[in-house]
């Protein structure tokens, strides 16, 4: 039977249609006859005890400037609906937590994916804290002093804010680098959060691994391989996709990790692995579902739908 899905993204007008995943959500929802309704952050609201939200229906279409049409802007009870996804982009702040608190209240009547309690409390540079043994040698700090003995313990480190995203604010320290103070000051000026440091991995140069899970288990990876010149993998900063397999190291990892994002309610998730170690498991708006399919042929988009629909009973 159809769903109702409503699709929390940002302004879909300016997507890649060839790589968002949201689109590819929404594609293959529309193709398997579920009803769609999008809205941004902003339009979503808490109004006598109901989340209501503010959006247009949707129709989504494969053609690049003309990939989707809207209907008439209304406003709608969440707790009417059968789905709603939680899509839109980082950073992590305070506004993205707001969502989550709000979601919480149709959750689980209204199946939200992932599930909000879990996204607010498993933050993607976070959750790999629980699992030290798959990890590289990792320090979370406000502290300068701090930062600076883990960078004399491990020499060349990488250091990024705890909640950023798209690899922005990601830099590299070698050995020789003298600009640890300088950046922790840079940082402070702009907010309070602490910053995450990890050892650096030289095997990044041979790309960064994003392995996607469905209700916790692996279904394909992608390599993304930095530019040149670049330490950052990330698409957004010009990392290079390609077809990769995945190793029995990822397999391993995907083993330890697995049940828990299957327990927690994150049905589509994805982590990634630097050679032999995990770095990130990204529950907030993950992406790569596309070229992974361009890549192995692997529709992930209808396998997201498959254990939506085996939860909804559908």
């Amino acid at each position: 039977m159809p769903l109702k899905v409503a699709i929390q993204m940002d302004p879909i007008g300016p997507i890649d249609i060839d790589a968002d995943s949201s689109f590819r959500i929404a594609e293959e929802a529309q193709a398997r006859g579920h009803e769609l309704f999008y809205y941004t952050p902003d339009k979503l609201a808490y109004s006598s005890g109901r989340i209501m939200a503010k959006g247009w229906p949707l129709k989504v279409r494969r053609e690049k400037g003309n990939h989707f049409k809207l209907g008439k802007e209304q406003e709608i009870d969440l707790a009417d609906w059968d789905v709603v996804w939680l899509r839109q982009d980082p950073p992590f702040d305070m506004s993205y937590i707001t969502t989550t608190h709000l979601l919480d209240r149709i959750h689980p009547d209204t199946l939200v994916v992932n599930d909000p309690f879990w996204v607010r409390n498993y933050p993607e540079k976070l959750l790999v804290l629980d699992f030290p043994d798959l990890t590289p040698p990792t320090m979370i700090a406000r502290d300068l002093n701090t930062l600076r003995q883990f960078k004399a313990e491990h020499g060349d480190i990488i250091l990024k804010p705890l909640y950023g995203n798209g690899g922005a604010g990601v830099f590299r320290l070698e050995h020789s680098d003298r600009n640890l103070a300088s950046l922790h000051e840079l940082f402070a000026g702009i907010n309070r959060e602490p910053l995450i440091a990890q050892k650096f991995l030289p095997d990044v140069s041979n790309g960064d691994k994003r392995i996607i899970l469905v209700d916790g288990e692996p279904v394909g990876a992608i390599n993304r391989v930095p530019a040149a010149g670049e330490t950052r993998s990330n698409m957004h900063v010009g990392g290079r996709p390609e077809k990769i397999g995945m190793s029995e190291r990822d397999l391993e990892i995907c083993a330890a990790i697995g049940p828990l994002l299957k327990e927690k309610g994150q049905i589509f998730v994805g982590i990634d692995v630097i050679g032999d170690y995990l770095t990130e498991i990204n529950v907030t708006s993950p992406t790569g579902i596309q070229e992974l399919e361009r890549f192995d042929g692997t529709n992930v988009a209808e396998k997201i739908w498959l254990a939506i629909e085996a939860r909804k009973g559908k």
